[in-house]
């Protein structure tokens, strides 16, 4: 009795993608999807049906707008890393280090090598707890419990409920790459230990050894984790093959060998066969290859790679752009394991499905990468930061956040004050593929004549497949797009007013 009337409960309020609103015109049907959830930020999806219930088209509106570019303008440069880590929550250390390289670049310094150590074990931690809140929490209840489950059970829950041991793992890795940043900063959301010039605060042995003994059962949980997610693989193989999979470029960091980087290294663009189509050192370099277009459905940008022009410069970012952009990752374990997911599907895999087997291969090689550096004697000097004032107008940073290429951009004028920020977000860099691959999947699966919840359920899916991070994402450039509508007490449109 319990389990029945757990069942027929109402859904909970982030489960609002189920009661789709559907809108005649005098072309066909739109349907909307008001809420995407589990997912950070706002959007929503209007897919356009023809007079005979086919989907004609599909629009991905992000329907938030975040005016830190705007706002910075002014502020002192050294004040960029603790503001722009405000943005997001969940990914703040990505913005601290965007940052703090643009604030390195205006300040010309070169931080010390531990440093540059301890920067990137913060990041490590970083991709640890992105990537298992993704997998684990936002994404196990469309992977685990089925795309067609009621949405009264298919949460975080409900997985809970059906798969105890795995969700507490999740609750445990991702506490393990929290931990790590605390360790180091002292805080695990916006600390202040990431400062232009280096870090605040050397690292300690006793630090040190503590995360050194939670490795190996972190690593344990990724290794059981990817293992049950690969014997479980072929009941998606439907998903796989329809999932955003049309054909892109790809975009991420690597070093000279062509190991996968996340903290430094150069920007790499290979085509649809992983083949070579670009690649640039100087992150300042990266406006020749990347333009910013402006959708007027939504306040999300639209990059996209200049060789190619818009709209085909369509390019991807992110744990699967950057295995495919990577020769290997470097490590053993995350080698072993993209060897096996190259075997299966290919050097240069095109469907979003494969984000998830990506992200828990790249949470293994954060976690050698941990330890590696752990391991290393410098990373306990004491020598942490270079100082100096402004010695040159433009600075640029570019990291590997978990959900792709981010870059900051800054101008400041000959006393260190902003002039202009410019923020190029993953996923913005995802915007033109995201829509590609909702309109795909909306074409596949939605039937005008009979909607059903799970039809829905799967364009929300390829939408969470990016782990978008939409608070990040926007801000204004050009003309914002605005809509008022005046609504009746009754729902009749009264009137409506656009810009």
């Amino acid at each position: 009795m319990a389990r029945a009337a757990r069942q027929t409960r109402k859904p909970a309020p982030n489960q609002a993608a189920a009661r789709p609103n559907v809108k005649e015109n005098s072309v066909g049907k739109t349907i909307t999807i008001k809420h995407v959830t589990r997912i950070e930020g706002h959007a929503r999806i209007s897919i356009h049906l023809d007079e005979e219930g086919k989907v004609r088209s599909t629009q991905f509106h992000v329907t938030q707008v975040r005016g830190f570019e705007k706002f910075v303008e002014g502020r002192p440069y050294y004040e960029m890393p603790a503001i722009t880590a405000r943005i997001c929550g969940i990914c703040p250390v990505s913005h601290l280090l965007a940052s703090v390289k643009a604030c390195d670049a205006i300040m010309a310094v070169q931080p010390p090598a531990a440093a540059v150590k301890l920067r990137e074990l913060l990041h490590c931690g970083q991709f640890v707890q992105s990537h298992a809140l993704s997998f684990f929490h936002l994404s196990s209840p469309d992977l685990l419990l089925g795309m067609d489950a009621d949405p009264a059970v298919r949460n975080v829950l409900g997985v809970l409920e059906k798969y105890p041991d795995l969700a507490r793992s999740g609750i445990v890795l991702r506490r393990f790459g929290q931990q790590v940043i605390e360790r180091l900063a002292k805080e695990r959301v916006h600390p202040a230990w990431t400062v232009p010039g280096g870090v605040n605060e050397p690292l300690t042995a006793d630090r040190r050894d503590a995360i050194l003994s939670e490795l190996p059962v972190a690593k344990a949980i990724v290794r059981h984790t990817l293992q049950f997610f690969k014997e479980n693989l072929s009941s998606f193989a439907e998903e796989i093959e329809t999932f955003g999979n049309a054909p892109s470029c790809y975009a991420g960091l690597t070093d000279a060998a062509g190991n996968l980087r996340l903290y430094s290294g150069m920007v790499q663009f290979r085509d649809a066969e992983a083949k070579p189509l670009a690649s640039f050192e100087d992150p300042a370099d990266y406006r020749s290859f990347i333009g910013e277009a402006v959708l007027p459905y939504s306040y999300l940008k639209a990059p996209y790679y200049k060789p190619a022009g818009y709209p085909e410069g369509v390019y991807r970012v992110g744990p699967l752009a950057r295995l495919n952009v990577a020769g290997q990752c470097g490590t053993p374990e995350a080698d072993s394991e993209l060897a096996q997911f190259r075997q299966r599907f290919g050097r240069a895999p095109q469907s979003a499905f494969l984000y998830h087997y990506a992200r828990l291969i790249e949470a293994m090689y954060a976690l050698e990468r941990t330890e590696t550096l752990l391991k290393d004697p410098e990373i306990l000097s004491p020598h942490v930061r270079a100082f100096a004032g402004v010695n040159s107008l433009r600075g640029v940073g570019i990291i590997e956040a978990p959900r792709g290429l981010l870059i900051h951009d800054y101008e400041v004028d000959p006393n260190g004050a902003m002039r202009r920020a410019n923020l190029v977000v993953a996923t913005g860099h995802n915007n033109l593929a995201i829509g590609q691959g909702i309109q795909q999947v909306a074409q596949r699966y939605v039937d005008g004549a009979k909607l059903t919840e799970g039809m829905l359920n799967r364009v929300s899916a390829l939408v969470r497949a990016y782990d978008p991070c939409l608070s990040c994402s926007t801000h204004a450039l050009g003309q914002i797009p605005l809509q008022v509508e005046l609504v009746a007490p009754d729902g009749a449109l009264l009137d409506r007013f656009c810009r």
